[in-house]
C-alpha cells in the first residue's frame, strides 16, 4: 500500500475526533481460545484491531465495518463491553513509533497523537471462516493463543482481560458458543469450549444436565464414529434463540 493511499485512509477529517473503537476478536481452534492482533514492523508493537467512527455513521455500524475489514466476515456476534477513558491511558509514543515505522511524515498535532476515549467491543468469530487482514498502518493481522500473547501497547492487555471477564459472565445467556463452534457439535465439544473460556474443568454429568436444562440446543443425529452405541449425539443451537 502506497504512502499516499495510507495517508488518504488515515485522514482524520473523516472521523469523529478523539473517539476510537478497539475490538477483542475471539476465535476457537484446537481447543485454544485465540485473539486477533495487529503487528507493526520496525516497532516490535502489537495491538488490538481498532477503528474510527465516520462523522455521519452510527457507532455500532462503525464497529461492524471495522470488524468486517479485519476478518472478512459479516453478521457475527459483536457486543460493546466497556469504555476506556482514563487519562493515564494517553501516551502518543507508540503511535509516533508506528508512523515513523511506515516512513510517514507527521506534525506534532497529528490527530492520531491526540488523546482518545476508546469504546471496547468483543466479537466471536468462526476461526475457520475468518480471513485476517491488516489495517493501513499495520503489517500483519494474525491469531495468537490467549495464554501466550505478546506484550500489547497502551492498555490493550487490560481490554483483553475485561473482554474475557465479560465473555465468562455471559456464557449461557449470550449463547457464546454459537460463533465459536461449527454449526453442529457434541456436548463434549461444548464442554471443552466452556472449560477453555472459564479456565477450569467442568463435571461432565452436571455440565450436560445444566446445558440441556437451558433448552437452547436442538439434537440432530448420532455422530457416526466408532460403534453406534458409543456415538455421541450432535447438537446445534435452536434457531429461535
Amino acid at each position: 500500500m502506497s504512502k499516499k493511499t495510507i495517508e488518504h485512509q488515515m485522514d482524520g477529517a473523516r472521523y469523529l475526533p478523539n473517539l476510537a473503537i478497539d475490538m477483542v476478536i475471539f476465535g476457537f481452534h484446537d481447543n485454544q481460545l485465540k485473539i486477533l492482533l495487529l503487528e507493526y514492523e520496525n516497532t516490535n508493537l502489537f495491538a488490538l484491531p481498532a477503528g474510527f467512527i465516520k462523522k455521519e455513521e452510527d457507532v455500532n455500524k462503525a464497529a461492524r465495518r471495522s470488524l468486517e475489514q479485519r476478518t472478512g466476515l459479516k453478521n457475527i456476534y459483536l457486543e460493546q463491553f466497556y469504555v476506556f477513558g482514563d487519562y493515564q491511558r494517553y501516551n502518543p509514543a507508540p503511535l509516533k513509533a508506528i508512523l515513523k515505522g511506515r516512513n510517514l511524515k507527521f506534525k506534532k498535532d497529528h490527530w492520531l497523537l491526540d488523546r482518545f476515549v476508546s469504546i471496547g467491543y468483543y466479537a466471536l468469530v468462526d476461526f475457520t471462516q475468518a480471513v485476517p487482514k491488516p489495517d493501513p498502518l499495520s503489517d500483519r493481522c494474525d491469531w495468537y493463543d490467549l495464554n501466550n500473547l505478546p506484550p500489547l501497547m497502551l492498555d490493550h492487555q487490560e481490554m483483553v482481560q475485561k473482554a474475557l471477564e465479560t465473555l465468562q459472565l455471559n456464557l449461557d445467556r449470550k449463547l457464546i458458543g454459537f460463533n465459536l463452534l461449527p454449526e453442529t457439535f457434541t456436548i463434549g465439544d461444548l464442554q471443552i469450549l466452556y472449560e477453555t473460556i472459564l479456565g477450569e474443568r467442568q463435571n461432565r454429568s452436571s455440565f450436560q444436565r445444566r446445558i440441556l436444562g437451558l433448552d437452547i440446543l436442538e439434537r440432530i443425529e448420532k455422530k457416526y464414529t466408532g460403534g453406534a452405541h458409543k456415538a455421541p449425539y450432535l447438537y446445534r443451537f435452536k434457531q429461535n434463540q
